[in-house]
């Protein structure tokens, strides 16, 4: 049996939770996606396959606290990412974890978005 690699496991897990989960204008689709780097959040409608708001570490709000994107940057990437969707008027989201597993900073985002007034 063949040893599949991660980014490959990644991918089919993405796949698979992208066949069952869609945006719409009403309730956007919240996807993070976490790289080596950086951390990106994005409200999604795939109805007219529009981004409704984003931000990211790369964020000047994110840099002007001086955080990385580790667990402490995650929360404030969440704090960050509710805001942006108030602005946007988005309360409710499906939320896309891009086949990471939930745990980690991925956790920390969606546990601080919901604190901050996000319903997923």
């Amino acid at each position: 049996m063949a040893v599949i690699d991660k980014k490959v496991q990644r991918a089919r897990r993405h796949a698979r939770i992208r066949k069952k989960i869609s945006g719409t204008a009403e309730r956007p689709r919240f996807c993070v996606s976490i790289t080596t780097n950086h951390i990106y959040c994005q409200f999604i409608d795939d109805v007219n396959g529009r981004t409704l708001a984003m931000t990211s570490s790369l964020d000047p709000k994110f840099k002007a606290e001086n955080a990385r994107p580790n667990m402490a940057g995650a929360v404030l990437l969440g704090k960050l990412a509710a805001e942006a969707a108030k602005a946007a008027n988005v309360t409710e989201v499906v939320f896309d974890r891009c086949g990471y597993k939930y745990h980690g900073r991925m956790k920390a985002i969606a546990e601080t978005a919901r604190e901050n007034g996000l319903k997923f």
